[in-house]
């Protein structure tokens, strides 16, 4: 499919398509925030109804035997398979993307210069230029943005940014996180297979390289290949590395490394196993940090070489002067508990949040603050995914945020890497 729709055609399809009456649509307004939501299944059942108080206007998918559920909810929605029909529409406020990664940039973008606001999944983007495009897009248009690593919202992250930044376990310069998660084991179908009659595979592939249909790779398991997404560390990195940037004012890396493993009996092209590590310059009266990825892994090791995981599978451990903190999703404890069997936490500085949708969502209304809006998520996301490009180059790379290049390595092999090419006449800028 041509990414350049006939005007002509786009405009009948926009016209045919059942819009709100004015008085209805002024109602509306003044009451509910008037949303589009891309990508229906999965992830996508989560975020819409996160936002099903407000007035969800259209849902899209590619699929559109992934609506069902959605149209049950929403049965005055429109449904499409096209992001342009939402994306264009001039009586929404703001779209939900709940895409496969390799399609969160464009449609995101061309939404914000179409001057709406943006909820987009984790993480923020396919590519670190995608990220730093949609990022300064946000911004220029003034749009309230959320990346959806809902964990952010919850109260034991805030409790355990107060600890660290109080100074609880003293000057941090190390932190390890690590998940057990492994890819799937994934296999090529041999043969061609039949492309189901309600979905638009051509847009599906859309910007990546085209690849025959495979239920092996589509809807879910796209994720463990790299023409479409990030493997474990795009897949969880922004979930639990968001706890050391958010505690630790951390941004963009100045060096990082990564080494893994590949499955020898599967097709997938991301790592079964992997250790990332970013180091990170000093900054105002923090020193430089050295934060370690493990993910495929159950947790970090000792000087004895026996796992130190604290008891949780998925977790994250700061290294303080004074002590250590680890903290999963819905825990913490300073270490060693003997140490701090006497210690008075602080009270609460970091007010609750109101929900992680509810953040975008009061955003939009009301002007206020998302704590994971395009700036902050987006240089976390461009942290995660430079993991997977030092990987992919086999070598530690030095990074340069300013001018989004690898300093140590020729452009034209870690150019594709940083900023891939479109197929056909896709574009990232609308």
């Amino acid at each position: 499919m041509s990414a350049s729709l006939n005007r002509r055609t786009f405009l009948l399809g926009t016209l045919a398509a059942p819009l709100l009456p004015a008085t209805v649509a002024r109602a509306v307004q003044a009451d509910k925030v008037r949303l589009g939501i891309i990508g229906t299944g999965g992830r996508g059942q989560g975020n819409w109804a996160g936002v099903a108080d407000e007035a969800v206007l259209v849902l899209c998918d590619v699929d559109l035997a992934r609506t069902a559920e959605a149209a049950k909810r929403f049965p005055s929605a429109d449904v499409v398979q096209d992001f342009r029909r939402v994306v264009e529409r001039k009586d929404l406020d703001g779209v939900v993307i709940s895409t496969p990664d390799h399609w969160h940039a464009i449609p995101a973008v061309w939404a914000m210069q179409n001057d709406k606001h943006v909820y987009c999944e984790k993480p923020l983007a396919h590519t670190v230029y995608e990220c730093r495009v949609m990022a300064d897009t946000a911004r220029k248009r003034k749009r309230a943005t959320q990346m959806g690593t809902q964990i952010h919202a919850g109260t034991n992250y805030r409790r355990v940014v107060e600890l660290v930044q109080g100074g609880a376990i003293g000057t941090v310069r190390r932190v390890e996180v690590w998940c057990e998660r492994k890819p799937d084991r994934g296999r090529v179908a041999s043969t061609g297979m039949s492309i189901p009659s309600t979905l638009d595979y051509d847009l599906w592939v859309g910007p990546a390289p085209m690849r025959p249909f495979d239920p092996n790779v589509v809807p879910f398991h796209w994720r463990w290949w790299w023409e479409f997404g990030g493997g474990v560390l795009g897949d969880m990195g922004c979930h639990y590395m968001d706890l050391a940037h958010w505690a630790l004012d951390l941004r963009n890396p100045e060096r990082v490394s990564a080494v893994g493993t590949r499955f020898s009996d599967a097709d997938n092209t991301v790592p079964v196993e992997l250790q990332a590590d970013f180091h990170y310059t000093a900054k105002k009266a923090r020193p430089a940090v050295h934060l370690t990825w493990y993910h495929g892994d159950p947790g970090p090791k000792g000087e004895d070489g026996r796992v130190r995981n604290y008891g949780t599978r998925n977790g994250v451990l700061f290294h303080g002067e004074k002590g250590q903190l680890v903290a999963d999703y819905g825990m913490h404890r300073l270490l060693p508990e003997a140490d701090f069997a006497g210690f008075s936490r602080p009270s609460p500085t970091i007010p609750d949040s109101v929900g992680h949708h509810q953040e975008w969502i009061n955003a939009i209304k009301n002007g206020t603050p998302t704590t994971c809006n395009f700036d902050y998520s987006g240089a976390l996301a461009e942290t995660v995914l430079l993991g997977n490009v030092a990987f992919r180059l086999g070598k530690e790379i030095e990074w340069d945020s300013k001018r989004l290049k690898v300093k140590n390595v020729p452009e034209s092999e870690w150019g594709p890497l940083v900023r891939r090419e479109y197929r056909g006449d896709w574009k990232l800028m609308g």
